[in-house]
């Protein structure tokens, strides 16, 4: 049996999904949008079908029901076979997934504001601010529909939320510490001697 190549992202969200329950393109894209998996995930609606093709290919997924040609890609109900189990359960065993260090936009426009315009480093906190305010506000609503969705906390979709409300959290803080020390910002003390 010839190897599986390596799996994408898209590719694992889609192969769970439809460990789930069978069911078509369009249906998959319904429901990522309705769990907001964007917000975790990156996959487009041009990568659900490209992956849903890939997988079928490589027999990850069967199409299941009525496969006639008239009702095209977006209709085709499938669902994971156990070969596709078994290809997400061994990437999800890969050691990449605990040892990635994310790269934040907004720390490399930290790392390189000494060079902005005055006054635009404190619009840039304030606008940074602003939007981790909404999306904190936005996180604790959905953490309430997700727990009255799944009817408890210990839910892996629940700890992802609560992972999110404590990041922006840590970050509100973070920000409040460095919008004090604005004022006293310098250049380093002891640059490196050519």
């Amino acid at each position: 049996m010839a190897a599986t190549p390596k799996l994408t992202t898209p590719d694992l969200v889609l192969l769970s999904l439809l460990a789930e329950r069978p069911m078509h393109g369009y249906a998959a894209n319904a429901e990522l949008e309705r769990r907001e998996v964007r917000d975790w995930a990156g996959i487009s609606r041009p990568q659900v079908y490209y992956s849903l093709d890939k997988l079928l290919r490589l027999g990850l997924v069967r199409a299941v029901g009525s496969d006639e040609p008239q009702l095209g890609p977006d209709r085709r109900v499938v669902a994971t076979t156990a070969r596709g189990r078994e290809a997400l359960a061994s990437a999800l065993e890969r050691d990449d997934w605990a040892e990635q260090r994310e790269r934040p936009p907004f720390l490399t426009w930290m790392a390189l504001s000494w060079l902005a315009r005055p006054g635009i480093v404190k619009r840039q906190l304030q606008r940074r601010r602003k939007y981790l305010d909404q999306q904190l506000s936005r996180e604790r609503s959905t953490h309430r529909a997700v727990v009255n969705e799944v009817g408890h906390e210990s839910h892996e979709a629940v700890w992802m939320i609560k992972l999110m409300i404590a990041h922006f959290e840590t970050e509100l803080r973070w920000l409040d510490e460095v919008e004090r020390d604005l004022a006293r910002r310098h250049k380093a003390l002891h640059p490196p001697k050519d």
